[in-house]
């Protein structure tokens, strides 16, 4: 019935009450039965229901209405609308995944879960075509089979393609938030590392303070000389 009128019973009943049109030709082009016309002229059938104009509506012309009341052998004609609807995309039901495939399915979603954390549920359970109560006792490892699931790549087991998985990914890559990176330590060049280091000359090389270092002394010294001007002075005491 795509080339029928919107709302044909109420386009009906308008067409009966204002114009002289045929049953016939109201009949085709509401697609209607004539019976069914002859009844709402007689008033029993719809009943209650409001004409709806089809002239307004951009359904029907005045010219086309003209042409019909003066040749009974004319069929109305639905006007083509000027507005170009945009086509109705179906949803995307959950993945089909074939009966000799669903015991390998915890397998890949454990693989999922652990080699591409960065993947929302949703993302996981589009792929695998599974349930997120499945998908939470995978993640938590209360599944009921869980010591011995085996991580299995899902595009090798057949329940995705390759495509898919790469768009996933780089999805969820481009949703995960930038991470700042921190330079505020760095590694020391290892030519520093490894260089030779000058001795400190003051404790500020070291401890940040100018205190000068303790002077050494000498360790050839005279022994002789200083004993005897010891002796000497005890002497002239």
């Amino acid at each position: 019935m795509s080339n029928a009128p919107l709302m044909p019973k109420a386009t009906a009943v308008w067409l009966v009450e204002n114009t002289s049109l045929t049953f016939d030709q109201i009949a085709n082009f509401c697609k209607l039965h004539p019976l069914e016309v002859k009844g709402i002229a007689d008033g029993d059938v719809a009943a209650g229901i409001r004409g709806h104009d089809p002239i307004t509506s951009g359904q029907l012309t005045r010219e086309e209405i003209e042409r019909g009341e003066q040749n009974e052998n004319h069929q109305l004609a639905l006007s083509v609308s000027k507005v170009v609807m945009p086509e109705v995309k179906k949803s995307r039901g959950p993945r089909y995944t074939p009966l000799s495939r669903r015991q390998d399915r915890p397998n890949a979603i454990l693989w999922l879960v652990r080699n591409h954390p960065e993947l929302k549920d949703a993302q996981i359970m589009r792929l695998v075509g599974t349930t997120k109560a499945t998908l939470k006792a995978i993640r938590e490892r209360t599944h009921w089979n869980a010591a011995a699931l085996t991580p299995m790549d899902p595009v090798t087991l057949g329940l995705c393609s390759q495509i898919d998985l790469d768009f996933e990914v780089s999805r969820a890559a481009k949703d995960r938030p930038a991470v700042v990176e921190d330079r505020s330590q760095t590694l020391v060049p290892a030519s520093v590392t490894t260089g030779v280091r000058a001795e400190p000359s003051t404790t500020e090389d070291v401890f940040g303070k100018s205190t000068p270092a303790p002077q050494i002394e000498d360790e050839h010294f005279d022994a002789a000389s200083v004993f005897g001007k010891r002796k000497d002075s005890d002497a002239e005491a």
